[in-house]
């Protein structure tokens, strides 16, 4: 199956459920496709509005590194220049901290990412990749 608009709703409604089973805060969830382009993003409500962006940058920095966002925080912490250097390439558009997951396909290529926000990463992440799994797609967080 590929990545596309109805499965990118999927994920959203698979990262709120999660949301809701463990009452995580607020969560605004973005996918992306394997072009960085947004397919679908929503927030629940009560989730602040700035949520988008920073979905979006977890999303984005996923993808565009072929990484998911605990690697990047770790890679961050590693090499802090390496991590502000493709920040600059990318316009600041990359958040390097959990929640920002790629998407894999059943062979194993990546077809897009689901960056989430609004709780803490760790549980951001938690969200992302019960909303991919219920899509039927792997997350790599």
């Amino acid at each position: 199956m590929a990545l596309g608009i109805c499965a990118a709703r999927t994920m959203i409604r698979g990262a709120f459920g999660k949301s809701h089973e463990l009452a995580f805060k607020p969560l605004a969830v973005i996918v992306l496709d394997v072009g960085g382009h947004v397919l679908a993003f929503e927030r629940q409500d009560g989730a602040s509005p700035g949520r988008f962006a920073i979905a979006h940058a977890k999303a984005y920095g996923a993808i565009m590194l072929g990484m998911a966002g605990t690697a990047q925080m770790a890679r961050a912490e590693q090499q802090a220049y390496f991590m502000a250097a493709v920040n600059g390439v990318f316009g600041g558009q990359v958040l390097p901290v959990p929640g920002g997951v790629l998407v894999r396909g059943a062979r194993g290529a990546i077809e897009g990412a689901v960056g989430v926000t609004g709780d803490t990463s760790d549980n951001d992440a938690i969200a992302a990749l019960a909303g991919i799994e219920a899509a039927g797609f792997v997350g790599e967080i």
